[in-house]
């Protein structure tokens, strides 16, 4: 019999027990020539004709990741006249893809024909395997193709190599072959099959597939249930996803953890939620998945309640928190108000990927701390940690939060490839330092003229700064650029309302209406023992409204008394019910005053505005927060202020 000739097999050696991988990385350690004494009197007792032994110590270094240990014992297995059965071949087969040795696995590929294994069905599919990975699945299809034998395995393997390789459509075509010639469909083809129809996003061949499950009697399989699942929700269809996961009758972890993550991606935060109270109350226990796909629905401020209960329940159940884990519930605490509960895990990371550093990076930045942010950047140069374009983008909003310009400008030129996101933030940074002849020189070299987030960048500068003029040129700009953005003719019209150009504001008005747009409504809400209590501008539907205005009023008052001036230009402001409402009925008022009346003293007031908060309203809730001895945060779409002691965290750049 042919013994392997491989430079790679006569070097190895081999151990008589499983060994911990992390301690052995390779075969040539300390206590190396102990173990081979020892292998080698297993060895000498081991039965010639007992290849089951041999097989079980080969599987074992497979299990290990010792892939030349298995071929090692492979080779002693020839040397000493071990006859190979069809149970050894596709284990000494994955062992030689799984090192990566196309050389090795054709040798094998030899032995399989000696040895009149070749058309095997678990050797075929080990070739097939082989030959896909190692060298292209054109070589499988061939190999596949000359077999005698083509069994579920064999024909799933082949598909699974059309999808590792991109071509799901491909793999669809392999199903279909599949099926017409009457080989049995397991779930494993099945899975594979939706798996190619969710790449494709074709809900009319994932039908199909569902409609063969149905007929060999799979579909409430809950490998197959699970991929159907997943295939519709990446189809978006969620009624059908939805009627899947209702029908199933038994669910796993997969299942709960598909539908949580599904639902989340898409913005159904209560309904992610929803599912994984009931996936605890059905008796399935969460994994670090499940966690991480749920977390981000309490990233808002009216959930950082479920998300300190997440939190919670992980660390009472002793449930594993690995980094994805972590960095999940350090996102969730920045994006709902709680900067130093982030920072404290940060800190407390003995490991950190680029993901870490990224997250309390750009949450130094939110929170009006760029200062922080930028040294955080620093430390994280110092590491090892490869840095990508989203740490730059991170970096940068803290040069933008912290006014760093020239910090800004290098990290910028550090970027290799710049996309126009970065331009923006850097338009920003330099708009907002008042630097506008830098800001259009940019624009103009890097030719971005025509974007029109650069633009809104150019006019955030121009709002702060009160440049009126250019202010101007840029809305119109922007009105050309998307003549269906409502939002750019409310800009206009209170840029024309500031100026007291009537007519010109009842002209714009005009315009919206004849075209047909939606100008965006100002809310603003705040969560209050388990309920969101939303208010709107002028809202008067509150159970407790009059006690929210007569809190107002009385502010307000104290304020004329202080000689505090309202600031009442919105020339800049892209909201016109706000202009024309007095300012105590501004939403983020009405919610910061019922906060008040509503908590008790000293404890600390959390609201969100969906919209950009105004100039008064701003100035307003600083004082506010002096008055009252008590620290005030609101998050609007750009970041959080915290209003403490007269002062904001933006710096009033915002």
């Amino acid at each position: 019999m042919e013994v392997l000739a491989s430079a790679q097999i006569q070097r190895l050696i081999v151990t008589e027990k499983p060994i911990d991988t992390a301690q052995y990385k390779h075969p040539r350690n300390s206590k190396t020539s102990t173990r081979v004494a020892v292998t080698r009197k297993l060895l000498e007792k081991m039965p010639h004709s007992d290849t089951f032994a041999w097989n079980k110590l080969i599987q074992t270094h497979i299990a290990n990741a010792h892939f030349d240990n298995a071929l090692s014992t492979y080779h002693q297995m020839l040397l000493r006249g071990v006859r190979p059965d069809r149970h050894t071949l596709p284990r000494i087969l994955s062992a030689s893809r799984l090192s990566v040795d196309l050389p090795l696995g054709k040798q094998l590929h030899g032995h399989a024909l000696k040895l009149g294994c070749s058309d095997d069905r678990y050797v075929v599919a080990a070739l097939i395997e082989l030959y896909g990975r190692l060298h292209s699945v054109d070589a499988a299809k061939g190999l596949f193709d000359k077999s005698p034998v083509k069994d579920s395995v064999s024909w799933t393997m082949l598909a699974r190599l059309y999808i590792m390789e991109g071509k799901p459509g491909m793999a669809l075509h392999v199903f279909d072959g599949m099926v017409e010639s009457g080989a049995q469909i397991d779930p494993v083809a099945l899975a594979t099959a939706a798996g190619a129809c969710g790449m494709l996003k074709s809900v009319i061949d994932g039908k199909k597939v569902h409609r063969v499950a149905k007929e060999r009697g799979l579909e409430f399989d809950v490998l197959v249930s699970n991929t159907l699942l997943k295939m519709y929700m990446d189809c978006g269809c969620v009624d059908d996803a939805w009627s899947v996961f209702d029908q199933m009758p038994s669910k796993d972890v997969i299942s709960w953890t598909g539908m949580i993550h599904a639902n989340v991606k898409r913005g159904g935060f209560n309904e992610g939620l929803k599912l994984f109270r009931q996936m605890i109350a059905d008796g399935a226990k969460p994994d670090s998945l499940s966690v991480s796909s749920v977390l981000p629905a309490c990233a808002r401020m009216s959930a950082s309640k479920q998300g300190k209960e997440i939190h919670g329940y992980l660390i009472r159940n002793g449930i594993r928190m690995n980094l994805t884990v972590l960095n999940a519930l350090m996102d969730m605490y920045v994006k709902s108000g709680f900067i130093e509960s982030a920072s404290k895990i940060f800190a407390g990371l003995k490991d950190k990927d680029v993901v870490s550093w990224t997250v309390m990076i750009l949450g130094y930045s939110l929170h009006g701390q760029g200062q922080l942010g930028v040294n955080l950047f620093r430390q994280m140069e110092d590491s090892s940690i490869q840095i990508d374009e989203f740490t730059y983008a991170a970096v940068l909003r803290a040069c933008v939060a912290a006014l760093m310009v020239e910090e800004g400008k290098f990290y910028f030129n550090c970027i290799k490839t710049p996309a126009v996101a970065h331009s923006v933030l850097l338009v920003t940074l330099l708009s907002r330092y008042g630097l506008f002849d830098d800001a259009k020189n940019f624009i103009a070299d890097k030719k971005i003229e025509g974007d029109a987030e650069v633009l809104r960048a150019l006019l955030d500068g121009c709002r702060i700064h009160q440049q009126s003029k250019l202010g101007k040129r840029v809305i119109e700009q922007l009105c050309d650029l998307e003549p269906l953005n409502a939002d750019n003719y409310v800009l206009l019209s209170n840029w024309y309302a500031h100026y007291a150009k009537w007519d010109m504001v009842e002209g714009l008005r005009g315009t919206i209406i004849d075209m047909g747009l939606k100008t965006k409504k100002a809310y603003t809400w705040m969560e209050l023992r388990n309920k969101v209590h939303v208010f709107g501008t002028g809202d008067v539907s509150h159970p407790r409204s009059q006690g929210i205005y007569w809190e107002l009023q009385g502010l307000m008052q104290k304020m004329e008394d202080e000689g505090h001036r309202r600031d009442s230009d919105f020339s800049f402001h892209d909201v016109d019910e706000e202009r024309e409402c007095i300012p105590i009925g501004h939403s983020e008022m009405l919610a910061i005053s019922f906060g008040l009346i509503s908590t008790q003293a000293g404890s600390t007031i959390r609201v969100t505005k969906n919209l950009r908060v105004c100039r008064n309203c701003h100035d307003s809730a600083k004082i506010i927060s002096q008055m009252v001895g008590r620290e005030i945060i609101l998050k609007d779409p750009n970041c959080f202020h915290h209003f403490k002691d007269g002062y904001c965290s933006c710096g009033d750049f915002w």
